[in-house]
C-alpha cells in the first residue's frame, strides 16, 4: 500500500507539470499565429520546437475553444499541401497606448492585428504632476466610448517615454506612482492586466515583427519623434542591454553647439535632430522673418509645432525642409556610430518622422559618406517604416501577446461563444 500511495504522489505533479506544459504550448502556438498571420503545423513545429503530435493536439483543443481555425492549403512546393491555421477574428481585444512626450493615441486590436475600434489622439503631456491620472481617465474614457466590454480585454499594451524597467513595471523617468510598480498600479486602476515599455522599444518590436525590420537578424530601428530613440535588434531578438536600459539613442554627443540638452548634458544628438529642436527653429525662424508658409500655421494654432512643420515640408515648404536637412544631417552623425560599433545589416527610419522619411535619408546619406567608413556603410541598408504612426501601437499590441501565459492569459471561450467569431 505504501508503494502505491508513493507512486501516486509521485505521479501527480508530473500531471501537473504536463498541463502546464500544454497550457505554455498552446500559448506559444497562439503567439506565432499573431505574429505570422497563418502557419501549418509543421511550420509550427520548427517555431516552438515540438513534436507534430503535440502541435495537432494544441491546434485541435485551440479550434475547438475557438481561437484558432483552417483557412485553405499552403501553396504546393511538390508535395503533398499543408492545411494553414490562423486565429479567429473573435471579439477578443487588446488595447494599444502609444504616448510621447506631449500626446497619447489609443486603440483596440482584435486577434487579427485589425482596428477593433478606431485610434483616438489626445493632448498629455507626461512631464505634468496629474499626467498619471490624466493617463487612466483617458485610456478608461476611451474603453467607454467604445462600448468594449472588459471581459473581452486580453490587456493593455502601454509604450512611453523614458527609463523603463519592463520585469519590475517600473518607469523611472515619468509618471510615479508612489509605492507600488506603474504597471500594478494601472492594472489595479482598469482590473486588467496592463504591460509597460520604452516607446523606442515598442516601435522596433513592430517592426521586427511586421514591418521593415521582419526577418532581419542584426537591425537598428530609429524612433524619430520628440527625441531620438533607438530599438536594437541582435541575432534575432529584442536587446535590452545589461539594466535593460538600451538604446538612448538621444543622447549621444555629435555636436559642438552647446545647446543643454534634457538630460543636463550638451551636445547630446536630441538638441540636434529632435522634432522638439526642429520646432523651436520653425519658431525662431518666424520670429527672424523668414518667408515660409510655417508663419500662418502655426501662430494659433493647437496642434503640435514639430507636426505642422512635418505637414508643411511634405508639401514643398522651403524653410521647412531646410531645417530637416539639418536634422537629417546630425542623424547622419548618430548613424555613422551606430554603425560602427554594431554594424547592423539595416537601419529603419520609424516614428513620427518617417512621415518625411524621404527628405531626411538624403542628408543621412551625406553625413554618412563625411563620417561612416565606406566598407561598414556600404553594407548597412537604410529604410522607411511603412507602419507609420501606427508601429507604436502595433508594438504595444505585440507587448501583450509576448506576455501570454505570464500576466496575460488565454481566454476560456465556450462553444456558445463561438458564435460571435467569424
Amino acid at each position: 500500500m505504501l508503494i502505491i500511495n508513493n507512486t501516486a504522489k509521485e505521479n501527480q505533479p508530473m500531471k501537473k507539470t504536463s498541463s502546464l506544459n500544454d497550457e505554455q504550448l498552446k500559448n506559444d502556438i497562439v503567439k506565432e499565429l499573431f505574429f505570422d498571420g497563418s502557419l501549418s503545423c509543421a511550420s509550427l513545429s520548427l517555431k516552438v520546437g515540438k513534436s507534430l503530435p503535440l502541435i495537432a493536439k494544441a491546434i485541435t483543443d485551440l479550434t475547438d475553444a475557438g481561437l484558432v481555425r483552417e483557412i485553405g492549403y499552403a501553396p504546393s512546393n511538390g508535395g503533398r499541401r499543408a492545411v494553414l491555421y490562423s486565429l479567429v477574428n473573435c471579439s477578443k481585444v487588446i488595447v494599444a497606448v502609444a504616448m510621447d512626450q506631449l500626446s497619447t493615441r489609443i486603440a483596440a486590436y482584435n486577434l487579427d492585428k485589425e482596428v477593433a475600434a478606431e485610434a483616438e489622439l489626445f493632448t498629455l503631456n507626461i512631464s505634468t504632476p496629474d499626467a498619471l491620472d490624466n493617463l487612466v481617465s483617458l485610456v478608461s474614457g476611451y474603453i467607454d466610448s467604445k462600448h468594449l466590454s472588459r471581459e473581452d480585454i486580453l490587456g493593455i499594451g502601454i509604450g512611453m517615454p523614458g527609463f523603463v524597467d519592463v520585469n519590475a513595471g517600473i518607469n523611472h523617468s515619468f509618471l510615479p506612482s508612489g509605492k507600488s510598480s506603474l504597471r500594478d498600479y494601472l492594472a489595479d486602476a482598469f482590473d486588467l492586466p496592463v504591460l509597460i515599455d520604452n516607446d523606442s522599444s515598442l516601435i522596433a518590436l513592430a517592426e521586427f515583427k511586421f514591418g521593415a525590420a521582419q526577418n532581419k537578424r542584426n537591425a537598428m530601428v530609429v524612433n524619430v519623434s520628440w527625441g531620438i530613440g533607438l530599438g536594437i535588434i541582435l541575432n534575432g531578438e529584442m536587446f535590452r542591454g545589461h539594466s535593460g536600459f538600451a538604446g538612448e539613442f538621444s543622447h549621444i554627443p555629435v555636436s559642438d553647439n552647446g545647446e543643454l540638452c534634457s538630460c543636463g548634458k550638451r551636445g547630446c544628438l536630441e538638441t540636434s535632430a529632435s522634432l522638439l529642436t526642429v520646432a523651436k527653429r520653425a519658431e525662431q525662424g518666424i520670429t527672424d522673418g523668414r518667408i515660409t508658409m510655417l508663419s500662418g500655421l502655426i501662430e494659433g494654432s493647437n496642434e503640435l509645432t514639430g507636426d505642422i512643420v512635418l505637414e508643411a515640408a511634405n508639401k514643398g515648404d522651403q524653410f521647412a525642409i531646410e531645417i530637416l536637412r539639418d536634422a537629417g544631417y546630425a542623424l547622419g552623425k548618430g548613424f555613422a556610430v551606430l554603425i560602427h560599433i554594431l554594424n547592423p545589416e539595416l537601419i529603419v527610419l520609424s516614428g513620427r518622422g518617417a512621415s518625411v522619411g524621404k527628405l531626411l535619408t538624403t542628408p543621412i546619406q551625406q553625413s554618412l559618406y563625411t563620417y561612416a567608413i565606406p566598407r561598414l556603410a556600404e553594407s548597412t541598408g537604410l529604410a522607411i517604416s511603412t507602419l507609420g504612426n501606427d508601429a507604436g501601437l502595433l508594438g504595444a499590441s505585440a507587448l501583450v501577446i509576448e506576455h501570454l501565459g505570464r500576466e496575460v492569459r488565454l481566454p476560456q471561450i465556450q462553444a456558445s461563444f463561438k458564435v460571435a467569431c467569424n
